[in-house]
């Protein structure tokens, strides 16, 4: 095994130097994704390295605070850096035994991308080519998985999507961005042989989740007693996955790359709850959790995003088995129970 003595720089700013082996790379740690994959990881003993550049998109107490429970644990690091930074993201490969990276950094939502499009293409596209880089640096690495988005199915009305369908058509700067991380990770593994795995993650949902997410800001103004835009007039379906069971399907996939030998070792798979739920059936099931109804206010559809999702898991699950168990009746109540908790609603 692997190891090296490397001086590390912590959140706190503090230095110290520790021995560690072989770890796994998470970027966007900070992020409601990169924070449960990294308690996941933790919980089995592995040793995290997160890097994130906590910027302002949403509340940036949330992601500190976030990070300070991933800190309590003595395997985690966290570095402060933009993956945008290809010196500083290739430094931290560099000092740290990485054989195995998550990236799950990037600059989300659709509706921002037509305010700060610039945003996405420093993060989205050139970060994610620095991580392609990073990884490629690394002779032992064993596996990389990413995150990509229902996003990228764009208007098709095909449904369920299945990652056999086109993606070439997307309907916002977001997706097109995430279209491209695919198309240049498959270029990667097919130059240099990096194991990859895509995942189009649909609708996360789950405690310390993001904010700008509709469940959250709906939560948020049920209690406030605040109006709730619903767009499209509440014609709208969604493919809400638990973020436990998106968790699972992360270090799956993560623990079993594609095999190296013919063709690129590169494959992308849905990762959803594979059940549609209308929006207003969703808006009462928070109203329920809350117990208080919502204020509402219907809305036209909002340019860039699309009338409905719907994942086809078949092939995460029968290569991973990828077996999501958690309908929102279960996953809602405990959401605002930890909205409530953190909020001191």
């Amino acid at each position: 095994m692997i190891r090296n003595e490397v001086l590390l720089y912590t959140d706190g700013g503090r230095n110290e130097t520790v021995r560690e082996s072989m770890t796994v790379l998470v970027t966007g740690a900070a992020g409601f994704i990169g924070f449960h994959v990294s308690q996941a990881l933790l919980a089995r003993g592995e040793s995290v390295v997160g890097v994130d550049n906590f910027n302002d998109y949403y509340d940036v107490k949330l992601k500190d605070a976030r990070v300070a429970q991933l800190r309590s644990q003595p395997r985690f690091v966290i570095e402060r850096i933009d993956i945008a930074d290809s010196k500083a993201l290739a430094d931290v490969t560099v000092r740290h035994a990485i054989t195995r990276i998550v990236h799950l950094a990037a600059q989300a939502g659709v509706r921002y991308s037509l305010k700060n499009p610039q945003a996405y293409a420093e993060s989205n596209l050139v970060g994610h080519l620095n991580v392609l880089e990073a990884a490629r640096a690394l002779p032992g690495l064993r596996s990389l998985v990413y995150a990509s988005s229902s996003s990228v199915y764009g208007g098709n009305t095909k449904l369920p999507f299945s990652v056999d369908d086109k993606v070439d058509r997307p309907v916002s700067l977001y997706a097109a961005t995430k279209a491209a991380d695919e198309l240049m990770s498959y270029a990667y593994s097919h130059l240099y042989n990096i194991p990859q795995t895509g995942l189009r993650f649909f609708t996360v949902y789950g405690p310390w989740g993001r904010p700008d997410m509709a469940y959250y800001d709906f939560t948020r103004a049920i209690f406030a007693g605040e109006t709730i835009k619903v767009f499209n007039n509440g014609d709208m379906r969604r493919d809400f996955t638990w973020i436990d069971d998106v968790v699972a399907g992360v270090i799956a996939a993560l623990d079993r790359p594609p095999a190296k030998g013919e063709g690129a070792p590169h494959r992308v798979y849905n990762i959803g709850n594979n059940n549609a739920e209308n929006l207003l059936d969703f808006i009462a099931t928070i109203e329920k959790a809350c117990g208080k109804k919502a204020r509402t206010e219907l809305a036209p559809m909002q340019a860039g995003d699309v009338k409905e999702t719907y994942a086809d898991i078949s092939a995460i699950s029968r290569d991973l088995g990828f077996a999501p168990t958690t309908p929102i009746g279960v996953g809602i109540p405990k959401f605002v129970a930890w909205y409530r908790a953190y909020h001191k609603v």
